[in-house]
């Protein structure tokens, strides 16, 4: 291998590109370790240095906050050692949430990118390997300098604050809803076009190991909020509000949403997947103006899952309530 060629590790976490049958379990589970994931992608050699490590062997669905706080560091001893791109395979239920905490952990300049698959390797049009190798040129490229965490999924590049998973099954899952993939991977070259014009950094102290507890709420039709009061009773230090639209929510709730925020940060974000949380349009009970009013914070162009990574590192930083919202109203542009 050139010595010229950038130094790239590949960690595994686990998830559907790492998923084989065994023997004893019905369907599939992970099985397959970092050197297989990379042994399976033909000429990834002559892209990059490639180093492999296997971090943790789980479904996407399984891992927590903590798991990818640990991940950041290791990511970050990793590039203090002279790694030059990371690249992160992992279980696709969860790539939007992962993307999102590692983007606001690391804060170095060196890419880091996250991919997975939506097929098996043993499943015909298993895109494990075409995502892994266009995650390998990302994460060796110079454009993604300086980009914050990304996401490689199908010859596309997402920002981690915009991906999001909209389909179940299909290779084409991945979007960037209401901003479009910021660039993308043709004939082994990357394009990066679009640039971000701020991050978010949280810094955590070393002692840091358990995450704050963040509840996420969905709005739904005839909803009368009975459960809003029992979160705090549950150890909850944060909720996240999937709202109706633009951010709102049944008047018959708006009370108990009231009497959360005097207790603890409460977030306002969408549950429609797109656009961002207004703050001044709509004046009735339960709009955004209303719930603003009474001490909701909102979650601008972040889904409601990201903006729930958002407050809970927040919190486990000890950050302030202005210091959130700054957060929020910064990632939105």
């Amino acid at each position: 291998m050139s010595e010229g060629k950038r130094r790239v590790r590949v960690i595994a976490l686990g998830g559907t590109i790492a998923m084989t049958a065994k023997d004893g379990h019905a369907g599939v589970i992970p099985a397959l370790d970092a050197q297989v994931l990379v042994a399976a992608v033909p000429g990834l050699n002559a892209l990059a240095r490639i180093e492999a490590e296997s971090f943790a062997r789980v479904p996407g669905a399984h891992l927590t906050l903590s798991d990818l706080l640990r991940l950041a560091r290791r990511i970050e001893q990793l590039i203090g050692e002279g790694v030059e791109g990371v690249v992160v395979t992992q279980g696709t239920d969860t790539i939007e949430e992962s993307a999102m905490a590692l983007d606001l952990l690391l804060a170095t300049e060196q890419p880091v990118i996250v991919t997975g698959a939506m097929r098996d390797p043993a499943r015909p049009g298993a895109d494990g390997p075409a995502n892994v190798r266009g995650a390998v040129l990302a994460a060796a490229s110079d454009r993604a300098r300086g980009m914050g965490v990304l996401v490689a999924m199908n010859d596309e590049i997402h920002a981690a604050r915009f991906v999001r998973k909209a389909h179940t099954s299909r290779p084409s899952a991945f979007v960037s809803a209401g901003a479009g993939p910021v660039g993308w991977t043709a004939e082994d070259r990357v394009r990066i076009p679009l640039r971000l014009s701020r991050r978010v950094h949280i810094g955590l102290p070393p002692q840091t190991e358990k995450i704050a507890a963040v509840a996420l709420v969905t709005a739904a039709l005839g909803d009368d909020g009975r459960a809003l009061g029992t979160l705090p009773g549950h150890g909850y230090q944060g909720v996240v509000v999937a709202g109706f639209g633009v951010g709102h929510v049944a008047g018959r709730t708006v009370e108990s949403l009231a009497r959360l925020a005097r207790e603890m940060p409460v977030v306002l974000a969408s549950r429609t997947g797109a656009g961002e949380t207004f703050t001044g349009t709509y004046g009735f009970p339960g709009s955004e103006r209303d719930l603003l009013g009474k001490g909701l914070i909102p979650a601008g162009v972040l889904a409601a899952p990201q903006a729930r990574v958002l407050l809970a590192l927040a919190l486990s930083a000890g950050w302030s309530a202005t210091s959130i919202t700054a957060a929020y109203d910064a990632l939105s542009g």
